[in-house]
């Protein structure tokens, strides 16, 4: 199956390209844009760590090592394309265009932070596992009957592929030829079981096969290799033959959040010793230093730039009132069941009947 399934790569982790193939597609602007985005969504990252830290925020999902296959994809999507992240493809998210000071707003609790993006299509992050597949597939669906050009992209980790939602979604997208891209983030572990406890297949992407649609296995470290990957997926959907399932191999360098400890299950310290060498970031920046495209003084900018447009933002989201602790009984139903009701007043009682 390995060989049925070769990971698909265009630089190496030294940043040297490893096919000719793609060469014409490696511009200077889209390298720069790339690498742009990718450190923005890295100190954006590392930003909402030190803030949930801090007790300024509540738990944090951190998707630090995964910044090349977030914005590798959501580079890929057209304008008027649908986005169905989970909780850890917010730096996807902020890549298509979600507003920061919105995303910084779900992490501390505000409702505002979990309405669909103003700007683009992009659904409230996913926290139940899988269950935004069938809804990316039937969008997908909703955009052909409309008569569209336009697509939906699914993001899931690799735990995903064990919930019947995984295998109802491909299976309805198959079968009515749905422009969607399942993009399987796999990271190794569903929170701490790892992928080899979890599943006999040796890959996520050969799992396609019982769907009949092309199964891609691609590096996903590679920030070429996965936005390649993804626009060609993509344009095959538009010209109606139906999904894809992308496997996109990559590592989560840290914890499956904030609450987690990942050193309790994996470890942790080979990962630490060998993070620059496989920093997807770092990979860029060979590339860029490989082919004469690193400019220090630009780097210099685009962080400063970057730093002053983050805590611009938190103080925005700072500037908000305490989320209310009733909000999360209001907005469940649009009206709230007795059963609701019920704990609501309980809990607004401290506690008492």
């Amino acid at each position: 199956m390995k060989e049925r399934y070769p990971l698909f790569q265009i630089i190496d982790k030294d940043g040297r390209v490893t096919t000719e193939d793609y060469e014409s597609e490696l511009t200077e602007e889209k390298v720069r844009s790339l690498y742009y985005h990718m450190t923005r969504i890295r100190t954006y990252d590392q930003k909402g760590v030190a803030l949930q830290r801090q007790g300024r925020i509540g738990t944090y999902v951190s998707f630090s090592g995964q910044e090349a296959a977030q914005v590798g994809s959501a580079s890929a999507l057209g304008e008027e394309d649908w986005m169905f992240p989970t909780y850890r493809d917010h730096g996807a998210s902020l890549t298509f265009g979600a507003d920061l000071d919105m995303m910084l707003l779900h992490w501390n609790g505000r409702i505002e932070g979990c309405l669909p993006s103003r700007r683009k299509k992009i659904l409230p992050a996913s926290i139940p596992i899988a269950t935004h597949l069938p809804h990316a597939a039937g969008t997908a669906m909703a955009e052909t009957y409309k008569g569209t050009n336009n697509t939906a992209i699914a993001y899931f980790g690799d735990g995903a592929t064990s919930e019947g939602d995984f295998h109802e979604g491909l299976n309805i997208a198959s079968v009515f030829k749905a422009p969607v891209v399942f993009f399987n983030q796999n990271n190794g572990f569903a929170i701490s079981l790892p992928v080899e406890k979890q599943m006999n297949s040796e890959t996520i992407a050969q799992k396609a096969e019982a769907y009949g649609i092309p199964g891609i296995r691609v590096d996903g470290m590679d920030v070429f290799a996965v936005n390649i990957a993804v626009k060609e997926a993509i344009d095959r959907a538009k010209r109606g033959e139906g999904p894809t399932l992308i496997e996109a191999v990559t590592i989560r360098f840290g914890a499956h959040t904030t609450a987690d400890d990942p050193s309790k299950y994996r470890d942790q310290e080979k990962i630490n010793d060998t993070r620059d060498e496989l920093d997807p970031i770092f990979r860029l920046e060979r590339f860029m230093k490989n082919n004469a495209m690193w400019d220090e003084e630009w780097v210099s900018e685009i962080r400063q730039e970057i730093t002053q447009e983050l805590e611009a933002a938190i103080e925005k989201m700072e500037s908000y009132r305490k989320p209310a602790i009733e909000d999360m009984f209001d907005y469940v139903f649009e009206k709230p069941t007795w059963t609701i009701d019920k704990q609501k007043n309980y809990l607004m009682a401290g506690g008492k009947q």
